[in-house]
C-alpha cells in the first residue's frame, strides 16, 4: 500500500519536463516519472516503425533494427507542428507525449538500470541515421617487427565489393609439408570475411588497410575479427607486437 500512494503521489505532482524521484520507506527501488530525449532526423533519411523494429533508409542503403527485448513501444505520429515523429515509451505506464522534436524516445516510471534504456535506443537510431548517409570506416595498420605481414582483398560469392581479406606471413608461420623430406612448408593464411555490407580493401598508405560500412556494428565487430585472429600465441605479447591493429575511426566524409 506504501508503494501505491508513494505511485499516485507522484502522478498528482509530476511533470512532464522535470525528472522526480519517488521511493517507498520499506526499501522499494527509486523510480523516475519521465526520463525523455529527443533525436533529429537527418536530412535526405526515412524512418519506419513496425513492432518495435526500425528502419531506417538512405543513399547509401537501408538498416534495420531490432527493439524487442526492450521492454518499451516504439511508433510514428505527428509532432505539434504536424511533423512525422517518432515515439519511444514505456508500455506499462501512462502514454507518451508529442513534442517538437523528430524523435521522442520516453520511459516512465523505470530504476536506474531501465533508464539506461532510453538513450540505447536514441544513439542506436543516429547511428544507423549516419550509416546510411555517409558511412563509417576504421583504417589498420599493419604492424610487423621482421616477418612483414602481406594481405590480399577479395570478393567471396556474389558481392561486388571486397569482403574477404586473407592474411598471410604473420610472424613468418609455416605448414609443415606432409612428406617429411621436405623442409620448407608453405605459409598460414588467415581468412576472414567481413560482415554483412562491408568492404575491406588497402589504402594508398604503406601497410593500411581500411574498413567501410554503413553499420556501425558490422564495421566494429570485422574489425574487431581481424585485430583478434592475428594474435601472438604462446610468447611473451609485451615483446611481440606483431598483429593488425585499428588506428582509426572516423564518418566518411568528416
Amino acid at each position: 500500500m506504501m508503494f501505491v500512494f508513494c505511485l499516485l503521489a507522484c502522478l498528482r505532482r509530476g511533470s512532464a519536463g522535470k525528472q522526480q524521484e519517488c521511493c517507498c520507506a520499506s526499501g522499494a527501488r527509486t523510480l523516475v516519472d519521465v526520463a525523455m530525449q529527443d533525436v533529429e532526423i537527418l536530412e535526405g533519411t526515412k524512418v519506419d516503425v513496425k513492432a518495435r523494429v526500425v528502419t531506417v533508409t538512405g543513399k547509401r542503403g537501408t538498416l534495420t533494427r531490432d527493439f524487442k527485448h526492450l521492454n518499451i513501444e516504439i511508433k510514428k505520429g505527428k509532432n505539434k507542428k504536424g511533423k512525422d515523429a517518432i515515439i519511444v515509451r514505456r508500455r506499462n505506464l501512462l502514454l507518451a507525449r508529442l513534442s517538437d522534436a523528430p524523435v521522442q524516445v520516453e520511459k516512465w516510471f523505470g530504476a536506474k538500470k531501465e533508464l539506461a534504456a532510453v538513450r540505447s535506443v536514441c544513439s542506436h537510431i543516429s547511428n544507423m541515421m549516419v550509416g546510411v548517409t555517409h558511412g563509417y570506416e576504421y583504417k589498420m595498420k599493419l604492424v610487423y617487427a621482421h616477418f612483414p605481414i602481406n594481405v590480399n582483398c577479395e570478393k567471396i560469392g556474389n558481392s561486388k565489393i571486397k569482403n574477404l581479406i586473407e592474411i598471410r606471413n604473420y610472424l613468418g608461420q609455416k605448414h609443415a609439408w606432409p612428406c617429411p623430406s621436405l623442409t620448407c612448408g608453405y605459409q598460414v593464411t588467415f581468412k576472414v570475411p567481413m560482415q554483412e555490407g562491408c568492404e575491406v580493401d588497402r589504402t594508398k598508405e604503406k601497410d593500411e588497410i581500411v574498413i567501410t560500412g554503413n553499420s556501425i556494428e558490422a564495421v566494429g565487430t570485422s574489425v574487431s575479427q581481424i585485430q583478434q585472429i592475428c594474435q601472438v600465441k604462446h610468447k611473451d605479447i609485451r615483446k611481440y607486437l606483431d598483429g593488425v591493429y585499428c588506428t582509426t575511426k572516423n564518418v566518411i566524409g568528416q
